[in-house]
């Protein structure tokens, strides 16, 4: 018998200064089955607002990451921490949960733009060089759908366009929110909330038990690193 593969899928939500404030982990298996979760506000990195703010930008509009809303998506975090949605946990405590989890699963670790999160994490102090089994799920994701008549007619139907850059290249979008409304059929699904646990939970996990069942492993934990120049609609759609 084969031997059981398990899953850890990361997210995180990152400071100014390029470090982790919210960290979310969760350990599934391949029908989705969920064994170990890890959702933490990292002390001395989320409790420092001064020296550690969210990820901004300087607009003052609604948009998430405008600098008018910092205020508020600290509120949103501490009614996390107030329900038990959220604990406050040192990165020696978030690193001893993933010496655990390793222990006990050797799990295959994912998350959708791998290395934005192994960076952000080491600049933290959190340890995810312990996983030797790894791949990136955008890349997976990228490698299986792009360049399939399905996707580029979900791209089309529901207008999954770039805007065009200076130089006029335009390109169709294979981000995480549109890449699950595609694997879920759902093209009304909300954005995500930019939340770790809430990410992982609602828009990785789908596309990971998409991918990993309906494709051969070599090619999911071996996939074709992204290329902008491959999804320029130039070359994928024509006018009719």
């Amino acid at each position: 018998m084969a031997k059981k593969d398990f899953f850890l899928i990361v997210d995180t939500e990152t400071t100014m200064d390029q470090k982790v404030a919210d960290f979310g982990a969760v350990i599934v298996d391949r029908q989705g089955k969920e064994y170990a979760r890890c959702a933490v506000l990292v002390n001395g990195i989320f409790t420092d607002m001064e020296n550690h703010p969210l990820f901004h930008d300087n607009s003052t509009g609604a948009a998430l990451w405008s600098k008018s809303r910092l205020t508020e998506r600290y509120n949103e975090y501490n009614q996390m921490v107030a329900n038990g949605q959220r604990m406050i946990a040192s990165v020696a405590a978030i690193n001893k949960w993933l010496l655990l989890a390793l222990a006990k699963y050797n799990p295959i670790l994912t998350a959708y733009n791998i290395s934005f999160d192994l960076d952000k994490c080491t600049n933290t102090g959190i340890d995810l060089s312990v996983f030797d089994k790894k791949f990136c799920l955008w890349y997976a994701a990228f490698s299986k759908y792009h360049k399939t008549k399905k996707y580029r007619q979900f791209v089309l139907d529901n207008h999954c366009f770039n805007a065009p850059t200076k130089h006029g290249n335009m390109s169709f979008v294979t981000n995480a929110e549109t890449m699950t409304r595609f694997v879920t059929n759902n093209p009304l699904l909300e954005d995500e909330p930019h939340t770790a646990l809430e990410d992982v939970l609602f828009y990785e996990l789908p596309i990971l038990l998409d991918i990993v069942n309906k494709g051969k492993r070599e090619s999911w934990m071996n996939p074709t690193p992204f290329n902008w120049r491959a999804v320029q609609v130039k070359d994928w759609f024509t006018v009719k």
